[in-house]
């Protein structure tokens, strides 16, 4: 299923122990980025995953098998509501393995308590929802799709995962599209969760392996021609000090000489004659560094001035390109064992507001994945949803066509 390349330039208009999911790992979900090293979580992505995907894939057949798990009704339930829709809601958790069988006896079985609240906090860490510990609209559309819609979501990911496990190297960054986070991975463990923007639904960002190459400090943004068409000579007619304000130089043509924008009859003039490129600075549509890597879409990782979205559960806004939150964090991960660099080399390259590239000596993996199901090495099973709608494609790796609807909210 796949379409022209993203035309991802365009974001800078937009200024195992058990295969039952674990209470325990309930938490709030992270509203930003994590260092989250010590803690030793397994990735998303690991050598192990077909294993530990394979193992959830034959518990929710037996799910299926015993006849899936209860509606849960209408209504908001939280702490101390008691009653029969408690009830069923807790006999749905027990079936999907957040519950024990045995806190559906006794007389507090249908009221909702601590237990109750912790469990529906790991079925929202687990589903993208944030961690409330409350069931409204958002959770309850999750905890009332069927036991054999939440398999054959598994089973569509099963090929998904083989592919972008093989060949991973010991250090790689994983950014899963449906899930808009991204993961610096050491040896399966997860450094460093970062929040990322991702491509639009008309715009989806590609599924692609490749490695870093470069980083790219203080970028330049040159704008593609149809931004400069559609967007940038309308609004420079409109207001001759437009492109001072935005610190855009144009030039006659790639390598050319610059020239005065005064100088040019753009009503009779096509546009993709000129280069306009964006100065480096705080206002440059990439932000203070690009991390580049080979690949036939011409997408790639960059900061942002505009980074309002990160606290957003629905990060579904870019062109194409992943924006990162906190991208001094991966950059610093990136280059972090490389001579030359250190902690402090990022402010004092960046605070120059010059263009400088840096060839990376020891590049991790990158894998742009489309998962809308995974299970990490811990047991944790976890479900998004399938924004591009390409679960039933056999999408693994290319540019997605744009989807035609929305997703479920975003809480």
């Amino acid at each position: 299923m796949l379409a022209a390349p993203s035309a991802c330039a365009q974001d800078q208009t937009d200024s195992i122990t058990s295969i039952a999911p674990r209470a325990a790992m309930a938490g709030k979900l992270a509203t930003r980025t994590e260092v989250i090293s010590e803690r030793g979580e397994p990735a998303m992505v690991t050598l192990s995953s077909r294993q530990a995907l394979q193992g959830a894939i034959d518990y929710y057949r037996d799910i299926v098998a015993n006849g899936g798990w209860p509606v849960v009704p209408k209504g908001k339930l939280e702490r101390n509501v008691r009653g029969e829709k408690v009830l069923v809601l807790r006999q749905r958790m027990v079936a999907e393995g957040y519950l024990d069988p045995a806190t559906l006896q006794g007389p507090g079985a249908d009221l909702y308590d601590a237990r109750m609240a912790s469990a529906i906090r790991a079925f929202q860490r687990n589903h993208g929802i944030a961690t409330t510990g409350i069931v409204g609209d958002r959770t309850r559309f999750e905890l009332n799709l069927t036991a054999r819609a939440r398999l054959h979501t598994l089973e569509v990911n099963l090929p998904r995962v083989e592919q972008y496990m093989t060949g991973l190297g010991p250090r790689n960054i994983l950014v899963n599209i449906p899930s808009a986070q991204l993961e610096a991975v050491e040896f399966g463990h997860v450094f460093a969760r970062h929040n990322v923007v991702v491509g639009k639904l008309d715009r989806p960002t590609p599924a692609l392996k490749s490695k870093v190459t470069t980083v790219n400090f203080n970028p330049y943004w040159t704008a593609p021609a149809s931004i400069v068409e559609k967007d940038i000579v309308p609004k420079y007619l409109k207001d001759p000090s437009y492109l001072a304000q935005m610190h855009i130089r144009v030039f006659d043509g790639l390598g050319g000489p610059e020239i005065d924008p005064a100088s040019v009859d753009w009503l009779n003039t096509a546009p993709d004659r000129f280069v306009f490129r964006q100065e480096p600075g705080d206002h440059n549509a990439l932000g203070t560094a690009k991390i580049n890597f080979n690949n036939k879409y011409s997408v790639y990782m960059h900061d942002t001035p505009h980074r309002e979205l990160f606290g957003s559960n629905a990060r579904y806004e870019s062109s194409g390109c992943v924006r990162v939150d906190q991208v001094k964090t991966l950059v610093s991960w990136i280059l972090g064992d490389q001579d030359g660099y250190d902690q402090a080399s990022f402010e004092m390259i960046t605070a120059t507001q010059e263009p400088y590239e840096l060839p990376v000596q020891n590049p991790p993996d990158v894998r742009f994945m489309y998962l809308t199901a995974w299970v990490t090495d811990d047991g944790r099973v976890n479900f998004r949803p399938d924004i591009y709608q390409l679960d039933s494609t056999g999408f693994i790796y290319g540019q997605p066509t744009p989807a035609e609807t929305e997703p479920p909210p975003a809480r």
